[in-house]
């Protein structure tokens, strides 16, 4: 079968490989002129399945409020006259009941450990290596309300059978070496052995060319511009490059997708929400962090990349706005000068936002839609390099009409109308 994808990030550069490696004549575009030039480009740099949660849970609404009015915000609102954004933050407090919460997080959890699992496969059978590191992540508390709060995220790994180590302060600074120096600021945390870290970019980019090398043809600097139906079907997408047709078509564009879909009467629920980043050289290792630590106090992830540290975080609703503000570079700044002084060179590092596909219920949405050969495989939010693997394989499974190794029922489109 021959299959267009549209999107060369990494959910669009994995749903690409697994659909070659099915047997399909793959064809990926894009309007950048390289594989993983968007938000896949500089995240927190975390594969955290058990750490996969939705944002809209208990007690969000009112958290939110007291996160606007602190110095150092890891969210940020920005209101304005569009209907997309006020639709879907109705959207996202409808899911902010308990079971609401349980019931996303059970799903994306299973996706997600199921995508790690992919991941590790790939690697082994392929060689690739993106700065990737295997020895867990640690999520440290600064107050013992955050830490108590760790229960009903701790059923949910129960549950899935995540292996998990509630930590003292002297077992976060046994796991992080580099946390020796800030340990009276925090008072435990939640280590997961089983998490990884590694560079989507350049996973990105080599798998690209791997796939590239399996017959993938990819089309840069090639701006799509419409999608052409017809009798229940699309019939061709329009591009720069003129009318490029398929048997079947992929949309993977992220924050871009629900332009695109709503001319074909398609409601897709995504909206973006910007993420900040900065990459700063390492400056002393011994200071650094081992794996990936989350500072659960400004939702700030800090990763060990190579040689480098990437810091990476907060949430700002400014549309489609990619304005690098000073003050989102001061939390993040703040998070690692505070947990890991003098590890890496915050004043030269390279300043980052991109945007985030996010859904109100927090899970991606792949699969079938109302139109016989549209799939969608978007809106992973901040985890899309967490689910990316898995979510190209379950993709290719249900475009070849194979059953996925997972239940992939409540992932596609239509729980939207169900609920």
């Amino acid at each position: 079968m021959k299959i267009l994808v549209l999107g060369s990030g990494v959910v669009g550069v994995t749903s690409a490989w697994y659909l070659a490696k099915a047997g399909h004549e793959v064809t990926v575009v894009d309007r950048q002129p390289e594989a993983g030039m968007e938000t896949s480009f500089a995240n927190a740099g975390q594969v955290s399945p058990g750490y996969s949660a939705p944002w809209a849970g208990p007690g969000v609404p009112l958290k939110s409020i007291s996160w606007l009015l602190m110095k150092y915000r890891p969210f940020v609102f920005w209101p304005m006259p569009d209907p997309h954004l006020w639709k879907w933050l109705f959207q996202m407090l409808e899911n902010c009941t308990a079971a609401a919460y349980d019931r996303n997080k059970g799903r994306m959890v299973r996706l997600a450990e199921y995508s790690r699992d992919v991941m590790q496969d790939l690697r082994s059978t392929t060689g690739i290596t993106y700065d990737d590191r295997q020895q867990g992540t640690l999520q440290v508390f600064r107050t013992q309300k955050q830490l108590d709060a760790t229960a009903k995220d701790i059923a949910v790994l129960k549950q899935y059978n995540v292996p998990y180590e509630l930590l003292d302060v002297d077992g976060c600074v046994a796991a992080e070496p580099g946390l020796a120096a800030s340990r009276q600021k925090i008072v435990g945390g939640l280590r997961l052995p089983g998490d990884e870290t590694g560079d989507a970019f350049k996973f990105t980019q080599r798998l690209a060319s791997m796939a590239q090398d399996a017959g993938v043809k990819f089309l840069y600097d090639t701006v799509v511009r419409r999608i052409r139906s017809e009798s229940g079907r699309i019939t061709g997408v329009e591009t720069s490059r003129g009318v490029l047709t398929a048997d079947s078509y992929v949309l993977s564009l992220g924050s871009f997708s629900p332009a695109l879909l709503r001319p074909l009467g398609i409601e897709l629920p995504v909206y973006p929400v910007k993420g900040y980043s900065l990459t700063a050289s390492i400056q002393n290792a011994d200071a650094s962090p081992v794996s990936t630590i989350m500072d659960e106090t400004f939702k700030i992830g800090i990763t060990r990349l190579g040689d480098r540290v990437r810091i990476g975080g907060t949430a700002e609703l400014a549309g489609f706005s990619r304005r690098l503000r000073k003050p989102r570079r001061e939390t993040l700044e703040h998070s690692v000068t505070d947990l890991f002084p003098g590890c890496c060179d915050v004043e030269q590092a390279l300043f980052w936002t991109g945007l985030r596909p996010m859904t109100p219920d927090g899970t991606p949405v792949i699969g079938r839609t109302g139109l016989d050969n549209l799939f969608l495989n978007t809106g992973h939010g901040t985890l899309g390099w967490t689910m990316a693997c898995g979510s190209g394989k379950v993709l290719a499974d249900l475009m070849s009409n194979k059953k996925p190794e997972i239940d992939t029922a409540d992932l596609n489109i239509f729980r939207y109308r169900q609920s």
